[in-house]
């Protein structure tokens, strides 16, 4: 029986020092309490859309509002968090 053992290869950074961050361009906000904003105005505006939505259709139309401001959807809202908080927060030694 033989076994062969292999070093594992280190992973390898999604962006390197010469390559854009191209997440953090398309989610990222200038701070967190920016970004918390959006989050917020968005939210209200979506329950507000949805909710009022059975008293007139053209409450729907906060909808795209809410899309705008969250740059996609809930996940692309939380991924540009996550970028923001790379680029804004250090790292305690």
């Amino acid at each position: 029986m033989t076994t062969t053992t292999s070093t594992p290869t280190p992973p390898t950074p999604s962006a390197t020092a010469g390559e854009p961050d191209l997440v953090g361009a398309m989610f990222a906000s200038r701070s967190l309490t920016v970004h918390y904003v959006r989050g917020l105005i968005g939210l209200v505006l979506l329950v507000a859309g949805l909710g009022l939505a059975a008293v007139s259709a053209w409450w729907l139309m906060l909808v795209p509002v809410t899309v705008v401001l969250w740059r996609g959807c809930m996940s692309c809202w939380t991924l540009g968090l996550m970028a923001t908080r790379a680029r804004t927060c250090r790292v305690r030694a």
